[in-house]
């Protein structure tokens, strides 16, 4: 497809705007057949082993089209279901949950859920349509937000426009992009792999220096007494939250409704404001100096340690720049030193270790509800003490060095976003006409 003299027409589409001339304008229900999955009624229906046809459900398609099947549909449940069989080449959409208008490319025989449809072509290259429906999901799915709960149905699906080249462009921009996509999505794995293992390196590194020290080599050691510990410096101590430290969360907000926030007032801190060890006091909501007067034992100061006790439990922050007042909601518990046993930023590294993950993790075996940091429990949290000068030195080594390792992530973070928006201008632009292949 060369764009050298070629003619340009109005699409009639304001998100798409100008296409080549040669180009077709239509809609899904006339280029693709749609037809959406279904469950078995019995437990029996889906195994773990590989007998059967792959089973696929949203959890199994990944944001690169990708579908790798966990489970099976056995031939007893077939023989009892109404289920219809999709081939390869076959597009998965997800209609409905929390990955809704994510899509997916099948490359063997399968079935799928409920909550997925699948788009058969019979006018239209499949990788084209691929790509296609990659590139307009957000108008999709903001076509189907007329409900609370965005569901894609399939008298939406079926009147999405579609717009194409004849069946040899179409092959062509479909390979060309699957070459420039692949080259892209690999070095994105890569991107992926370096972020994950410098954040592991990151928390061995801390859980190593809080519990042995900066140069165990050349000291001495005891046993802990606590087995998610270990052995520890001869001359360090053991202690406990409860001995050092002041704790205090919010009880209940006495019908503190979203109605009561206000343009400017008292900070309030929510699970949603940390960030990188710290509070994004811009994204802080704000409450009446009444409400901050409601709970003095709780109003923070410079260098409090915070910890989010509810939903993503396990946040940790070190306040700095704090406003002249600021609160916690119910979600975060405060931590103050009683005496001077401790420096702050050693019991912040702490709280960032695996004394602190694999404590928390043994007092929750075995609970199958939803996971709490509870006062009373985390009183008798116990953790290494080292004298104040250690603390100190670990803190700061520790400092520089996640300094410059998060500066390693903040940049592969960077390369992503710039990779994922640079992807999906490519496709953009290849299924609009608007570049040359």
């Amino acid at each position: 497809m060369s764009k050298q003299n070629m003619e340009f027409k109005d699409s009639g589409i304001p998100w798409i705007g100008e296409i080549p001339k040669h180009w077709e304008i239509s809609k899904i229900k006339y280029v693709a057949k749609l037809k959406t999955g279904g469950t078995p009624n019995n437990s029996f229906g889906i195994n773990v082993e590989n007998n059967g046809y792959p089973w696929i459900t949203p959890a199994n398609i990944d944001e690169n089209f990708n579908i790798k099947a966990d489970k099976f549909i056995t031939e007893e449940s077939l023989k009892i279901s109404n289920f219809s069989l999709f081939y390869s080449h076959t597009i998965l959409l997800i209609g409905i949950g929390a990955t809704v208008g994510k899509i997916g490319y099948l490359l063997e025989k399968s079935y799928c859920n409920q909550q997925i449809t699948a788009l058969i072509p019979f006018n239209i290259n499949s990788k084209f349509l691929l790509y296609y429906l990659h590139f307009i999901k957000h108008k999709i799915i903001l076509e189907a937000s007329t409900n609370t709960l965005p569901i894609i149905n399939n008298k939406i699906l079926n009147n999405i426009s579609v717009i194409y080249p004849p069946l040899n462009e179409q092959k062509k921009i479909a390979e060309f992009l699957d070459k420039k996509c692949e080259i892209i999505d690999k070095r994105l794995s890569n991107l992926e792999r370096k972020i994950k293992s410098l954040k592991e390196y990151k928390k061995s590194l801390i859980s190593e220096c809080v519990t042995t020290g900066l140069n165990p080599k050349n000291m001495e050691f005891k046993d802990s007494g606590i087995p998610w510990i270990g052995q520890i410096p001869k001359h360090w101590k053991i202690s406990k939250i409860k001995y050092e430290c002041f704790l205090k969360g919010r009880i209940g907000w006495q019908g503190l409704t979203t109605a009561e926030y206000i343009e400017e007032g008292a900070y309030l801190v929510t699970g949603v404001d940390f960030l990188n060890g710290n509070i994004d006091w811009q994204n802080c909501v704000r409450v009446s100096e009444w409400r901050f007067n409601q709970a003095p034992e709780i109003q923070i100061k410079n260098n409090d340690l915070l910890i989010t006790k509810d939903g993503t439990v396990g946040k940790i922050a070190l306040t700095k720049d704090t406003p002249k007042q600021a609160t916690l909601n119910s979600g975060v518990m405060l931590i103050r030193p009683k005496n001077k046993n401790y420096y702050e930023k050693f019991l912040f590294y702490i709280l960032s270790s695996d004394q602190f993950w694999l404590w928390f993790s043994y007092i929750n075996s075995g609970n199958t509800t939803i996971i709490h940091l509870y006062q009373n429990s985390f009183d008798n949290f116990s953790f290494t003490l080292p004298p104040l000068n250690e603390q100190k030195e670990i803190a700061e080594f520790l400092d520089k060095k996640c300094e410059k390792i998060d500066r390693l992530n903040e940049n592969y973070t960077k390369q992503i976003t710039a990779l994922k928006e640079y992807k999906k201008s490519l496709i953009y632009e290849c299924v609009t006409g608007k570049k040359e292949i």
